[in-house]
């Protein structure tokens, strides 16, 4: 059984109630549930009555360290088989790693801790390195995002990395490490035996300067399937470097997220060869870089090569128009695998749009969701929009946000919903002008059709 309940306050009465769901449950998730250092005593209570129990999420609650030491105890009971912990931004200190550092030493059915958001800091995450370093410590992913650490921290990570083979995810994401630092991790996944298929470290103050030992990594790790180094300027030379690894025929790579990486056409090429070549690559992330038209039609003429693979494309704010669409249109009508394209935030408009659709309506194209917000779409497009809603089947998400398509376009995208062809179930109309009529045409609509949402 599961419970499953997010943003809902805790009366006595309605806890009570759960208290009694829980001793069966074998997943927990209250996220934002507003609850405290109280609750959790009730909820080791659980732990260790529930042997059934495998994974606990608690996000966004203001339990603190003496709550978390509430759970601790329940966690070290030899009944307790708990897989998965989840502690975000739970007003967690250093203090909680001590408890917690008690748990991975003593609990090998724990496999996931997710502690990111929590003021730990470096010396508190060092002592969780300690708990990781026991041989009883099955550990495989854990999650560290925005936990205040600096360059200090790498030494008893690297420490860690050596003595467990099990890890598969690290998390490393929005804290302050810096080039040097980052090297030196990467040394330390190179040398250790640990089977690494996830690695995130967005907005830790990258550059180029560390993106040979991150290609080193990519090369001798073929493991390693999900990069991500978004929100670090590591530009056109540091792409290079990192493409030197991800080009290497043991990478494995699946997922790249490059968001916000100060790159531009100039990194295409590269990119392009990449999604040409390394078919195990299914998704990449290129948001907010100033890719432009040019690079748009290099990356669309790697997608029309058979060889690519890719699924889903990320390329919102990248500096886009009109000029790019026929490109798009092309590679949406020759490339199967495609099935993601969030392509909003670029001032494409209605006769981008128009174009992107021939290509959208090609048998070939096998798109799912299309992002479309804020591109300068009017009215005029949407009787184009609505053509393709009613005949593609394969397109179940559509996004129009932010467009100034008013009652006149609104009405049109409606009436390709009333269409029994028309398999769209999620349709996002965020910061759109319209009328109480329309509005009341959109609810009876939901209505009429309730596997639509329509979100606004």
């Amino acid at each position: 059984m599961e419970l499953d309940i997010q943003c809902e306050e805790m009366s006595p009465s309605r806890w009570a109630e759960l208290l009694t769901t829980m001793k069966s449950c074998k997943t927990i998730r209250l996220d934002d549930c507003n609850l405290s250092s109280s609750n959790c005593e009730d909820l080791s209570s659980i732990i260790n009555t529930n042997p059934s129990l495998t994974e606990l999420k608690l996000n966004n609650n203001e339990l603190g360290d003496e709550g978390v030491e509430y759970l601790c105890k329940g966690l070290l009971t030899p009944s307790c088989s708990l897989q998965k912990l989840w502690l975000q931004n739970c007003n967690l200190t250093s203090a909680s790693c001590e408890t917690l550092r008690s748990v991975l030493s003593a609990q090998p059915s724990l496999t996931e801790l997710h502690v990111g958001d929590n003021r730990l800091g470096t010396a508190g995450v060092k002592v969780l390195c300690q708990g990781m370093m026991n041989p009883s410590c099955k550990l495989q992913k854990l999650q560290l995002e925005y936990c205040e650490l600096t360059a200090d921290i790498v030494e008893a990570l690297n420490a860690a990395l050596q003595s467990k083979p099990t890890l598969k995810e690290l998390s490393l994401s929005n804290n302050t490490l810096g080039d040097t630092a980052v090297k030196q991790l990467c040394k330390g996944l190179v040398e250790a035996s640990c089977n690494l298929e996830l690695l995130h470290l967005e907005n830790c103050g990258i550059t180029s300067d560390s993106c040979m030992e991150i290609s080193a990594v990519l090369r001798n790790k073929s493991s390693l399937m999900d990069l991500s180094v978004g929100d670090n300027k590591i530009g056109d030379s540091g792409l290079a470097l990192l493409c030197q690894g991800l080009m290497h025929p043991s990478c494995k790579i699946q997922k790249l997220w490059l968001w916000d990486c100060d790159l531009t056409s100039a990194s295409c090429k590269d990119l392009s060869r990449l999604i040409s070549t390394k078919e195990t690559l299914t998704e990449i992330s290129l948001i907010d870089n100033n890719l432009r038209d040019s690079g748009m039609e290099m990356l669309c003429q790697a997608l029309k090569d058979p060889k690519s693979k890719l699924q889903e494309l990320w390329v919102r704010e990248c500096g886009l128009t009109t000029a790019c669409c026929k490109a798009v249109s092309s590679a949406l009508s020759t490339n199967k695998h495609l099935k993601v394209l969030h392509i909003g935030e670029n001032k494409l408009g209605d006769a981008g749009v128009e174009l992107l659709c021939e290509g959208l309506m090609h048998p070939n194209c096998n798109i799912q969701s299309l992002w479309l917000g804020n591109c300068d779409l009017t009215a005029g497009c949407c009787a184009t929009l609505a053509t393709a809603m009613a005949t593609k089947q394969c397109l179940t998400e559509l996004d129009l946000s932010y467009n100034p398509l008013d009652d006149e376009g609104i009405r049109k995208i409606c009436e390709a919903l009333r269409k029994p062809s028309c398999n769209i179930q999620q349709l996002i109309l965020y910061d759109i002008l319209w009328s109480s009529e329309v509005d009341d045409e959109l609810r009876a609509l939901e209505e009429s059709k309730p596997e639509v949402k329509i979100i606004s």
